[in-house]
């Protein structure tokens, strides 16, 4: 799933491809900015993990994935 995350004072947002269902993004989201952990922790499909401050926290958008198209063939 494509996961959007925005960060306060920064000019771009971060995108990364997660193989983590919605809800358990969700729930880190949601421990981030309760507080219960300072830190957004996410782990994109490359095995690299994100890391962003909670109290950074503009947003987060979930998505699904965008299929990616091969070929040359006309629709």
């Amino acid at each position: 799933m494509e996961v959007k995350i925005g960060v306060q004072h920064a000019p771009r947002e971060i995108v990364i491809e997660s193989g983590e269902t919605p809800e358990q993004v969700e729930k880190a989201v949601s421990e981030a900015l309760t507080g219960k952990s300072e830190l957004l922790s996410l782990v994109d499909d490359h095995g690299r993990k994100v890391l962003v401050a909670a109290d950074r926290l503009a947003y987060v958008e979930l998505g699904e994935p965008t299929a990616r198209k091969v070929g040359f063939s006309a629709l």
